[in-house]
């Protein structure tokens, strides 16, 4: 079995459409900064995966977007697809189905909120669906109730994202109850934090210090001389 397909879900980090809930403490512009941040320093860690090609399903204005030549210059090393469908979880069920069926093996789903992440913990991570035996589901759940990654032998299982309420405090323990009632075997990935307040940004990029990110925090939260 091929090593699983990377798959980052993102937008485009527009002033006043990005980080809309860090933005009242930083700014809008602020808030892109660190969004863009945060996707370059998420795609550069993906490329050095080994395996497929990154895919990133896209949705927003990237003309529009801070840093717009750099961000569109990081995707075009990338497999990019429109998000299509409603609600968040139609998305990311539709993106795991392109994908694999355009590489016809496993899919290990990310967003853009964990730049923290190193190319060899993502390799562990989602190394388990190729193996023997293995997990048919890995799910990584996240500090404020969600998850942070989703890996599947079988991407078409992300049917199941469809009816689970995202964007919630019980959206990890709902997407774990959905995929186990499906009868997958689930493995569950380290708990990380995702990036929605400055007390999340701050962490992180205690974290990963020197990173694009962690400038990108510095910047707007350093004290004033």
């Amino acid at each position: 079995m091929t090593f699983p397909a990377m798959l980052v879900v993102a937008k485009a980090p527009e002033p006043g459409r990005a980080k809309t809930r860090l933005a009242p403490a930083v700014g809008d512009a602020a808030a892109a900064e660190i969004a863009a941040a945060s996707l370059l320093d998420t795609l550069q860690a993906l490329g050095r995966v080994p395996g497929p090609p990154t895919f990133v399903a896209w949705t927003g204005d990237t003309a529009n977007a801070v840093h717009a030549a750099e961000i569109s210059a990081a995707l075009a090393r990338t497999a990019v697809l429109t998000q299509r469908g409603g609600g968040l979880g139609e998305r990311l069920a539709d993106a795991h189905t392109r994908v694999g069926a355009a590489t016809g093996g496993p899919v290990f789903q990310i967003g853009m909120d964990t730049p923290q992440l190193a190319p060899d913990l993502v390799t562990e991570c989602a190394g388990g669906l190729r193996e023997p035996g293995g997990p048919d589901a890995v799910l990584g759940p996240a500090a404020d109730g969600g998850w942070w990654a989703l890996g599947l032998r079988d991407p078409r299982a992300a049917a199941v994202l469809r009816e689970v309420p995202m964007s919630r405090e019980d959206t990890g323990q709902r997407t774990e109850k959905a995929l186990r009632e499906a009868g997958l075997r689930v493995r569950t990935l380290p708990m990380m934090s995702d990036v929605d307040t400055v007390d999340d940004a701050v962490r992180v990029a205690a974290g990963v210090p020197g990173s694009r990110f962690a400038t990108a925090v510095d910047a707007c939260t350093e004290e004033p001389a």
